[in-house]
């Protein structure tokens, strides 16, 4: 009989019976996943990185940076990949600009 009042006071301790309600949660069961086209439309919250302080960010990113180096897995680009990246992300930035050169003028 022992064993079992131990198992139901436990149960009303899970439940909330019994106990004051500051030293319980009430247990409540997650809600069932939604349509992405269903319901109203709520503002998205910032999430990961985006929710931080930029900051602690900064901070967070300087560390990984050394730790990379330290142990000597950071990729260092030579002036050449440095030379063709900067020409991509140029063609990328004007491409619309290029594209409007392109079309004749009527």
């Amino acid at each position: 009989m022992l064993g079992n009042d131990t198992h139901s006071s436990h149960v009303s301790i899970l439940a909330g019976g019994g106990t004051s309600p500051d030293t319980v949660q009430e247990l409540v069961p997650d809600s069932p996943p939604r349509a992405a086209d269903s319901g109203p439309e709520r503002p998205r919250r910032p999430r990961g990185f985006a929710a931080m302080d930029r900051a602690l960010v900064s901070e967070i990113a300087r560390k990984g940076g050394k730790a990379a180096h330290t142990a000597g897995t950071a990729h260092e680009f030579t002036a050449e990949e440095a030379r063709e990246a900067g020409r991509k992300g140029g063609k990328a930035t004007h491409a619309k600009r290029r594209g409007a050169e392109a079309e004749p003028k009527a």
